[in-house]
């Protein structure tokens, strides 16, 4: 990663958090209303800066005792290819190593072809367990 790039451990604020999700094509999946209050709760973050803008970001949200999940990894598409998922995730396993006591589970969902990126960092398919999620639309999960 170039000296350009600045790692600051932090959750991205709002106004980073939207920018960074519509460069990426989330707009359409992220309740952005609620969001604020989501990034607080957040157990950790970390943002990459390019000069004066924000261009990369990811958090760790979960009960800090049992449970971490990876959320929010994205990059803005003039950034991408240039190591800087590579930095958030080393960032962001560091923060496990450090804090996420024996036996905890971590999770993430990644997006489609992005598998061997996680797998580097230990995040694979486990016999005997399937992941799922459901989305809530009209006050039901879909």
């Amino acid at each position: 990663m170039s000296k350009e790039y600045k790692i600051h451990k932090r959750i991205p604020t709002i106004s980073e958090y939207i920018k960074l999700c519509n460069s990426v094509g989330w707009t359409e999946f992220i309740n952005f209303d609620v969001a604020e209050e989501s990034l607080n709760q957040s157990l950790f973050g970390v943002v990459i800066q390019y000069e004066d803008e924000i261009v990369g970001m990811g958090r760790v949200i979960g009960d800090g005792k049992i449970y971490f999940y990876i959320q929010d990894i994205a990059v803005m598409p003039k950034h991408q290819n240039k190591g800087i998922g590579s930095i958030i995730m080393g960032v962001i396993s560091e923060y496990l190593k450090e804090n996420a006591p024996e036996k905890s589970f971590v999770g993430l969902f990644a997006s489609k072809g992005k598998e061997a990126f996680y797998n580097r960092y230990g995040l694979n398919k486990h016999d005997g367990m399937t992941g799922m999620f459901g989305v809530i639309h009209d006050h039901k999960v879909k």
